[in-house]
């Protein structure tokens, strides 16, 4: 894998926004590891392995000789809308599949602008073939919907953000 895959490859990781990846190609393996607290640039090893809390960190079992770091630069970390505005976030319990409707075709739970209570179901998050409801922790108006029907998500993932009943 040379440079310019290797820069495209976390540069695609970032824009979908996957924590985790990891690829094999006969004896080079990559292993992408990215942390939800900060971005910063990939170093150059043959062999590297940062904290967690580092993103991204990049992960060669073998490299071919002569490769050198990408200059991918991530965005700079910024503070959560949510915490400025003093909406609330509805994160993921689990890791899985986000699904906003309770099947294929049908009306989602919830849109952007409705009015939702304490315990009503919000979205379904697929995990291990199982079907997960996720309940809206916190009465109020739904603001905003983070995840894209069919996207993974993580566990703590925001999913939706709610301006809280006064």
């Amino acid at each position: 894998m040379n440079q310019k895959e290797l820069k495209e490859l976390i540069e695609f990781l970032i824009e979908k926004d996957i924590a985790e990846f990891e690829l094999e190609r006969g004896d080079v393996k990559v292993r992408v590891k990215r942390g939800a607290a900060a971005h910063a640039a990939p170093p150059s090893a043959t062999h590297v392995h940062l904290a967690p809390a580092v993103a991204p960190a990049v992960e060669y079992s073998s490299a071919p000789s002569g490769a050198s770091s990408p200059s991918a630069t991530p965005p700079p970390p910024a503070k959560p809308a949510a915490e400025e505005s003093g909406l609330h976030e509805v994160k993921s319990p689990i890791v899985g599949t986000f699904y906003e409707s309770p099947s294929p075709g049908a009306p989602a739970f919830v849109k952007v602008g409705d009015v939702v209570q304490e315990g009503q179901p919000l979205c379904i998050i697929e995990a291990m073939k199982l079907m997960n409801e996720i309940e809206a922790d916190a009465s109020g108006e739904i603001v905003k919907r983070l995840v894209n029907n069919g996207q993974p998500v993580e566990y703590g993932q925001p999913l939706f953000l709610i301006r809280p009943q006064s």
